[in-house]
C-alpha cells in the first residue's frame, strides 16, 4: 500500500503540513471573501436601519453618515483584521485563539465611540449593532480558517 506522498499526488509536503505561502494565501483568500461579505451585510443592515427611520446624524459635525461610509469603514477594518490574522498565523503558536481574543477585545473597544457620540438613541443603538455585524462575519470566518491552517 502506498500513501499519496509516495506516489507524488498529494499537494502537501511529506511532513503533512502545507507550505507557509499556501497557508497565507488561503487565509488571505478567506479574508477577502469575508471582508466583502461583511461590507455587504453591514451596508444592507445600515440601509434597513435607515429605512426604519434611523438618521445616522452625528451631532458634533451635524453630518449624516452615508451608506458608502459604512462599506468603506467596514472594508478598512476588516482588512486590518485579515492582516492581524496573517501576522498571528506567522508568529503565534495558537493563532486562532489569540485572534479571537484580540478581535473580540477590539470589537468591544469599538463600541465605545457610538456611546460617546451624543447621537440620539436610535442612531447609537443602530451603530452598536452595525459594529457587531462585521464582527459576526469576520471573526468566525478567520478563526475557522486559522484553525484549519494550523492543524
Amino acid at each position: 500500500m502506498t500513501s499519496r506522498n509516495d506516489i507524488g499526488v498529494g499537494a502537501r509536503p511529506a511532513s503533512g503540513r502545507t507550505s507557509p505561502t499556501h497557508r497565507f494565501r488561503g487565509l488571505a483568500g478567506v479574508g477577502l471573501v469575508a471582508t466583502l461579505a461583511a461590507m455587504v451585510a453591514t451596508t444592507l443592515a445600515a440601509a434597513l436601519a435607515r429605512a426604519a427611520g434611523v438618521d445616522f446624524q452625528i451631532p458634533d459635525g451635524g453630518e449624516t453618515i452615508p451608506l458608502s461610509g459604512f462599506a468603506v469603514v467596514t472594508g478598512f477594518f476588516s482588512v486590518v483584521g485579515v492582516i492581524l490574522a496573517v501576522a498571528l498565523l506567522r508568529w503565534s503558536a495558537h493563532p486562532a485563539n489569540r485572534f479571537v481574543a484580540t478581535a473580540v477585545s477590539l470589537t468591544v473597544i469599538s463600541l465605545v465611540p457610538p456611546l460617546l457620540s451624543g447621537a440620539d438613541a436610535a442612531t447609537v443603538t443602530a451603530l452598536l449593532g452595525l459594529h457587531l455585524v462585521p464582527a459576526a462575519v469576520m471573526i468566525p470566518a478567520l478563526a475557522r480558517s486559522l484553525r484549519t491552517r494550523t492543524d
